[in-house]
């Protein structure tokens, strides 16, 4: 696979994704870099994601994040849950813990650019996939009091813990 210096995907690398849910169920590690745009600050998280049912055969999929922050220069814990909510086509609906919709994801070309206003923010999104057991994701916050850029890389620790 080929890398642009920044770790994003080289143009043109894409794996297709017939059914998002199934790709994705499993435990992946991620390592993330976070950058403060307007301060020029820069963080690290480094954990794990895990995409499983809440319940046995149930939909929809947990996605639970969890591991640690680093910024400023202190390290912490930092977790994140979503609900993956497949669809027959082999998209599928993403939305927080408590309902609310946060965006839709397909991955049936390997790429997807995705939107979501939040308050006066807006996260712009892209999902590339780039093998059978890697994807990368490009978070792109703007808004009156924050810019900043999230790049997370995703890798495949066990397809057998799904």
């Amino acid at each position: 696979m080929s890398t642009e210096h920044d770790g994003t995907p080289a143009p043109g690398v894409r794996h297709p994704v017939p059914d998002a849910a199934a790709y994705l169920a499993g435990r992946w590690t991620i390592d993330r870099t976070v950058l403060d745009v307007r301060t020029d600050t820069r963080g690290t998280f480094h954990g794990t994601a895990h995409f499983h049912p809440e319940t046995p055969g149930g939909t929809p999929l947990l996605h639970a994040e969890e591991g640690h922050l680093t910024w400023n220069g202190t390290t912490t814990p930092a977790t994140r849950t979503l609900h993956l909510h497949p669809h027959p086509n082999g998209t599928a609906t993403i939305t927080f813990t408590d309902g609310r919709p946060f965006h839709d994801l397909n991955l049936h070309s390997g790429h997807w650019l995705t939107r979501h206003p939040c308050a006066a923010d807006l996260y712009e999104g892209e999902f590339t996939v780039v093998s059978e057991g890697e994807w990368h994701l490009v978070w792109r916050v703007g808004g009156p009091a924050k810019e900043q850029v999230l790049r997370s890389v995703y890798r495949r620790m066990d397809r057998a813990s799904a």
